[in-house]
């Protein structure tokens, strides 16, 4: 599990947001390989980073949805670039959601809302 330790840690040690997960040289899964997709996603979520992985080919999606592993949870996307972008409007709708929460929580948020009413 090197790698899942290691892309916790570096979340950890530069506070990172996003992470991509390129698998695009991957030509064969298992159900062991999606589970640690998935698992390590979950983790980065938990450490409030988003995770997109690119590059799933053809046949290791077949595999991947065959084994009942659809990564549902998980953005995805057809190579790093788009990936990239992905992974910017995600963080900035999350950003956006939490402010539009911490707004909402606070007493002079609650008196503007009070006020459109």
């Amino acid at each position: 599990m090197t790698m899942q330790t290691d892309l916790l840690s570096g979340i950890e040690q530069t506070s990172a947001r996003g992470v991509i997960i390129d698998i695009s040289v991957v030509d064969i899964v298992d159900s062991f390989l999606g589970r640690v997709l998935s698992d390590t996603a979950s983790m980065a979520r938990i450490m409030n980073a988003v995770v997109v992985v690119v590059g799933i080919q053809p046949s290791v999606a077949i595999t991947l949805v065959e084994l009942g592993l659809e990564l549902k949870q998980i953005p995805t996307a057809l190579n790093v670039e788009r990936g990239l972008q992905l992974l910017r409007e995600r963080i900035a709708w999350e950003d956006h959601a939490a402010a539009d929460g911490a707004e909402s929580r606070s007493p002079v948020g609650k008196r503007s809302a009070r006020a459109q009413w």
